[in-house]
């Protein structure tokens, strides 16, 4: 039976893993293709980089795309990895620690890497921290250092962490407190979700409160971005203001959702990208015409409706002047 996983009853086997601090993950491991474009398109497609460096006869690969090259694909299993890793997560395993997350890469690009390339790379265990207390539960954190090359030469390096952690228990969530029970003519409706709420989108959703559609906009390069980030797509900058959006927009796509039915939701719903005005697009609720009377090009209008005693969300109107077939 796996330890339990309160932090005070685990065992502690730091000792244990500092002997593998060192050891070798993998030794002269070949990539399993080569650097090919039709891996590169499909990894530009995905990301939506329209890059002209990835594209055409003098084609590179993305440099984000290192890791990619390396990994054995879904099945996990990979021939080039060493028995010193297979023990490493055995002991971490048998001593109750089951889980795994990644948390954090860095990564050095020393030349980019073009179509034909055959790459082999070489994995060392770095480090293994002491055991940490994490919300997720405890564990400890595993750094390997990857050192790519291409016909020897050294083209890269990916260092990657995980957290090897036992989960921490679940506690149940507290009953919602209702101001009147529930009865067959007037149910209770569950509470809305909330979203999560950061440092990095914590303005935004003052802006809703006090019924402004708030966009973020780079102040160093000016472009506009949606949903808020810590930083621009274009220029990387983390500086930033808002711009206030005028509030009208159109419907870009949209689907009606079905199944499965959550609470607080009554399907058949409409689930609409609104492009705004200002160029940018979000993902809201049309109001003011059924499911099936939304229409991709409908013109739609900002409006802030309350869903509960303690929450209003920026919702879009169909208008009068929606395409033809739109029920309004």
């Amino acid at each position: 039976m796996r330890p339990p996983s309160d932090v005070h009853h685990l065992l502690d086997v730091h000792h244990l893993l500092k002997a593998f601090e060192g050891r070798p993950a993998a030794v002269s491991a070949p990539a399993p293709d080569p650097v090919n474009l039709p891996m590169i398109r499909h990894w530009c497609e995905a990301m939506g980089d329209t890059g002209p460096a990835y594209a055409g006869d003098d084609a590179i690969a993305p440099p984000t795309m290192l890791q990619a090259w390396t990994m054995p694909g879904l099945s996990g299993a990979s021939s080039a990895r060493t028995p010193a890793y297979d023990e490493l997560f055995a002991l971490l395993d048998g001593a109750g620690y089951t889980a795994v997350v990644a948390t954090d890469c860095e990564q050095e690009y020393v030349r980019p890497l073009r179509p034909g390339d055959r790459l082999t790379f070489d994995t060392v265990i770095e480090t293994v921290s002491p055991r940490k207390a994490t919300r997720l539960g405890a564990g400890y954190f595993i750094t390997t250092m990857m050192r790519v090359r291409a016909a020897g030469e050294l083209v890269g390096t990916h260092r990657f962490r995980i957290l090897k952690y036992a989960p921490a228990a679940v506690q149940p969530p507290a009953p919602v407190q209702h101001p009147e029970p529930a009865s067959p003519t007037h149910p209770v409706r569950p509470t809305r979700p909330r979203p999560v709420i950061n440092r990095d989108n914590a303005p935004f959703w003052e802006g809703v409160a006090a019924h402004k559609l708030l966009i973020q906009c780079c102040t160093a390069c000016g472009t506009l971005r949606f949903p808020w980030l810590p930083g621009c797509g274009r220029c990387g900058s983390p500086a930033w203001g808002t711009v206030e959006a005028c509030g009208s927009g159109t419907v870009h796509s949209y689907v009606v959702m079905h199944h499965p039915p959550f609470p607080a939701f009554d399907p058949p719903y409409a689930v609409a990208l609104v492009e705004l005005a200002e160029g940018v697009r979000m993902i809201s609720n049309v109001t003011g015409v059924p499911y099936d009377g939304v229409r991709i090009g409908m013109s739609v209008e900002l409006e802030f409706i309350r869903v509960d005693d303690e929450w209003e969300l920026p919702v879009f109107r169909a208008q009068s002047g929606a395409p033809e077939g739109a029920a309004v």
